[in-house]
């Protein structure tokens, strides 16, 4: 589980992104990251969420950040995935989980009473200096930009 807290130093990590390009956290270095971890592709919830991240991407950049998608899907999956909803930032394939255990985002979750080992839904934001500025445990699908601009402007 997420034993990484506000303040800490991001974990370094190097993934392939939809296209198979390499993408690292000093690739962020001097910009604010917005990096989410989302279960899967093309299921409601994570669809929702990376949507309201594409309609607020303007908003979103205009205010310092850059976005990144992380999920246990391939680069195949990723590729499907923002193209059928015109998504206009990376998203890493991780499906050795090497960045989600970093982040500690894999663990038990429980559905309809039943357990089972998944990824837990999480967002950290990153500061220009690679500190995590803000954890979001349980975002809000339909409204996360907006829950990241409200909360950074509080900060």
């Amino acid at each position: 589980m997420i034993t990484l807290k506000e303040g800490d130093k991001a974990p370094a990590f190097m993934g392939k992104n939809q296209r198979g390009e390499k993408i690292s956290l000093s690739d962020f270095k001097g910009k604010s990251l917005v990096l989410y971890f989302y279960p899967k592709d093309n299921t409601p919830g994570c669809t929702a969420q990376a949507c309201n991240l594409r309609d607020n991407y303007a908003l979103l950049r205009e205010k310092g950040f850059e976005i990144l998608g992380v999920s246990p899907d391939n680069e195949t999956s990723h590729q499907k995935f923002e193209d059928k909803y015109s998504l206009p930032f990376d998203l890493l394939a991780d499906p050795q989980h090497k960045i989600i255990d970093k982040y500690g985002v894999w663990g038990e979750k429980q559905l309809y009473g039943r357990k089972f080992m998944g990824l837990h839904r999480t967002t950290f934001v990153v500061d220009q200096s690679g500190f995590i500025r803000k954890i979001f445990l349980r975002p809000n699908t339909k409204g996360h930009a907006e829950e990241i601009i409200k909360a950074w402007e509080q900060k």
